[in-house]
């Protein structure tokens, strides 16, 4: 229950949690006598139904409650908020993604189930995560979308301000999925005492209830970039993510691309539709059959007085208004029920029920007219449901709108960059771009200096060496390079 509460773990949470509910730092949750929790918006959606035998139902644990085997969700919440887990000779890890563009994906199935990979991927564009970050590569996401495996690599979002004394720092505003940001900190601090990681004179964590901020002072000498590939290759601040889309279809488990999921859930939503309109259906043709015997009763009020003053006790009084034929003669009730005023009409079980129970001021002018029209609205509904059961468009429709009040409701914007760049680091990502004095001397023996350290001698002054040699050895030659060159050695062999 706490992780669903948490805005950090789930892309949509579906619990609200008023008291300590942890935090990213991977502080505990306080204990459960000190919160307080209730069920988010969203959740509803996915309650929906619940009561009109839209899904099985089961026994629990120790058979003492029947609890859904699924719930009759109307948001794909599988693919929105994802799921991990490891079982018995299987695992599962469904990234997160954006309820919109899973939306926009679903009706644009709907309308065109023959709709290609290519084209789905520009609506469901990658996984959106809830701390946001950079998707840094798409070639992974691509193979997940399609396959239902896959790799995604995320960097956190850093950006490099200046201070007025020429000070760089590192900003680090957003970090990868499931990240704990302590636990962020401190490699970076330990990879800094160890020598590891260089240019850093210091680190601290800046972040407040307004959002996170990691600050990074840079010495210096240090180049910004060059440091910041350092953490991106030694620190979680760039993590990947294997994609292993397994989910149990008809109790069996599956590998399913991103299409395929979509298919399901719309499959899965055609039959709550249908088992719903079903429920409504015979609900309204329970109540229909009441309120007609109501305006039959009604309309003899007086034999139907006379009946039940006659009877020793209700149940003698049930029979005799069951056994008594009726004749309806008001043109309202006639014209309702579409009969004439010679039809015989017998009042069962139910009616009888109801019309013993049925309390005297129903029996009042405007009460009666009250009786008609509802009966009149019950007989458009039931037209309705059975023209929805009829027709597999009219569903798809239905499943269209509600997804449509659903986006208008809770849908927003991406969090996730992308970045459609290599995930790799590359060792040039790595060095400083300096400008190097490579001397050879006469003996074979090679040096580098930096350029920067070879001073214009001053009028009458000795100079700097640029290279110290051994007596019988010379400088024979000197070569102006960049760090980022290849060299390439030949030797006589």
């Amino acid at each position: 229950m706490v992780r669903m509460a948490q805005s950090w773990s789930l892309r949509y949470p579906l619990i609200d949690g008023q008291g300590n509910f942890g935090s990213m730092d991977g502080d505990s949750p306080a204990a459960m006598r000190y919160t307080e929790a209730r069920m988010k918006r969203i959740t509803d959606e996915i309650l929906s139904d619940l009561e009109k035998e839209t899904v099985d139902f089961t026994l629990n644990f120790d058979d003492s409650l029947e609890e859904p085997t699924v719930m009759p969700s109307k948001i794909p919440n599988l693919l929105i908020n994802g799921a991990s887990g490891i079982a018995v000779g299987m695992a599962t890890n469904i990234l997160p993604h954006n309820l919109t563009e899973v939306i926009n994906g679903t009706i644009a199935m709907i309308d065109n189930p023959d709709i290609e990979n290519s084209e789905l991927i520009q609506i469901i564009t990658a996984p959106d995560f809830p701390t946001g970050g950079i998707i840094y590569g798409y070639e992974g996401v691509r193979e997940g979308f399609e396959t239902g495996r896959g790799r995604v690599v995320v960097r956190g979002r850093t950006e490099i301000e200046t201070s007025s004394g020429g000070r760089e720092s590192i900003i680090i505003t957003e970090i990868p999925y499931q990240v704990n940001k302590s636990v962020l900190v401190a490699k970076i601090a330990e990879l800094v005492n160890d020598k590891k990681l260089n240019g850093i004179s210091d680190i601290r964590d800046e972040s407040d209830r307004q959002g996170l901020r990691v600050v990074i002072d840079l010495k210096r000498d240090a180049i910004a970039n060059v440091v910041l590939s350092s953490l991106f290759k030694y620190t979680p601040l760039q993590t990947s993510y294997g994609i292993n889309n397994v989910a149990l279809v008809n109790g069996r488990p599956r590998t399913l691309s991103t299409r395929e999921m979509l298919k399901e859930f719309i499959k899965f939503r055609l039959e709550v539709v249908t088992r719903r309109t079903q429920f409504d259906l015979k609900k309204a043709l329970d109540r229909a059959h009441i309120l007609e015997g109501l305006l039959v009763a009604i309309d003899d009020l007086d034999e139907v007085i006379n009946l039940i003053r006659r009877s020793k006790n209700p149940d003698e009084a049930k029979e005799l208004l069951m056994a008594k034929p009726f004749h309806p003669v008001n043109s309202l009730v006639l014209r309702i029920m579409e009969i004439d005023a010679k039809t015989e009409y017998f009042l069962s079980d139910t009616q009888a029920k109801a019309i013993l129970e049925m309390r005297l001021q129903r029996l009042t002018g405007l009460e009666r007219e009250k009786v008609a029209n509802e009966y009149e609205e019950l007989l458009k509904m039931i037209e309705h449901y059975r023209l929805v059961l009829s027709s597999e468009s009219m569903k798809y429709d239905i499943i269209k709108v509600e997804l449509n009040e659903i986006k208008d409701k809770f849908g927003d914007e991406r969090r996730t960059e992308i970045s459609y760049a290599d995930g790799e680091i590359s060792i040039e990502d790595m060095l400083a771009d300096e400008e190097m004095v490579v001397t050879i001397s006469h003996l074979g023996y090679i040096k580098r200096t930096k350029s920067s350290e070879y001073k214009t001698q001053g009028r009458g002054g000795r100079g700097s060496m640029g290279s110290k040699t051994r007596n019988e050895d010379f400088i024979e030659q000197m070569l102006v390079a960049n760090t980022l060159n290849y060299l390439l050695l030949f030797t006589e062999r």
